[in-house]
């Protein structure tokens, strides 16, 4: 089965056994980038999003998003890919002004869509190939827009992130259920930075968020990025005409070399 459709099969199924538990996330008082709270910086890492439009990648049960809405006026879309999930969140929070929920692939989504002005993903972007979902961000983010990703960097087995660029498996733990088996883009800080170069995003800054339990080993990244201005198309040579160059001023230094035969 490809990875993806690991991935899709388990968020699947997170999505039914959390609806059967009747378990609905309350609404954050501030955001939390990481599993637990109280740690790492809040929404102030996105900046000035009231009026903006957000988008939440990989939503889950809408509870971030509509923290931002309430709380900082942003106009957020949360966009799911697992369809249980989708149901939990427009299920409980399908009035609230200023959000949306989608459900379907995010890379499919944004070549549709008008460019945001803000998105950040909260665990859930290593689940998805960095090489299919960056390019879709570049092209689904308006330039100088940021890009904040909350990623796994050390599990609770204490292994640290990969060197390379592929995934591994890793599991969904549930307190009352099974774990959950996954693929997921476990990278090195370095790989990270990386790749949304390559993608046209500016890293600004990666952070390590620690547990609060100094005896746990889970150490979560998070980084923040920024989509590059777009780059002018660059002219080979200068368009034929009949008028002479335009004049400008310079600044050169000129040299003759003497010779017995004349000049050279």
């Amino acid at each position: 089965m490809p990875v993806e459709d690991i991935n899709t099969q388990a968020w699947q199924v997170y999505g039914q056994r959390q609806l059967a538990h009747a378990y609905t996330p309350p609404i954050p008082d501030r955001m939390s980038w990481a599993p637990w709270e109280g740690v790492g910086p809040g929404t102030e890492v996105l900046g000035d999003i009231t009026g903006r439009r957000v988008l939440d990648i990989g939503s889950g049960a809408g509870h971030h998003a509509v923290h931002l809405a309430q709380a900082h006026g942003a106009r957020v879309t949360g966009i799911e890919l697992s369809p249980t999930q989708h149901e939990r969140a427009v299920s409980s929070h399908t009035d609230v002004p200023g959000v949306q929920f989608s459900q379907g692939d995010v890379a499919e989504y944004l070549a549709g869509a008008e460019p945001f002005d803000a998105a950040y993903a909260i665990g859930t972007l290593g689940f998805i190939d960095p090489h299919r979902v960056l390019p879709a961000l570049r092209d689904g983010l308006r330039p100088g827009a940021p890009l904040i990703l909350s990623l796994l960097h050390t599990d609770l087995h204490g292994r640290g992130p990969s060197t390379e660029v592929a995934p591994r498996e890793q599991m969904i733990l549930l307190r009352d259920d099974p774990p959950l088996p996954t693929q997921m883009w476990v990278l090195a800080p370095q790989l990270w930075e990386d790749l949304l170069t390559e993608y046209s995003f500016r890293v600004e800054a990666i952070d390590l968020l620690d547990h609060p339990d100094e005896n746990a080993p889970v150490i979560q990244q998070l980084i923040r990025a920024r989509r590059l201005p777009d780059r002018p198309a660059r002219v080979a040579s200068r368009p034929r005409s009949i008028r002479p160059p335009v004049a400008h001023a310079a600044v050169g230094v000129g040299a003759i070399l003497l010779s017995e035969q004349g000049i050279l």
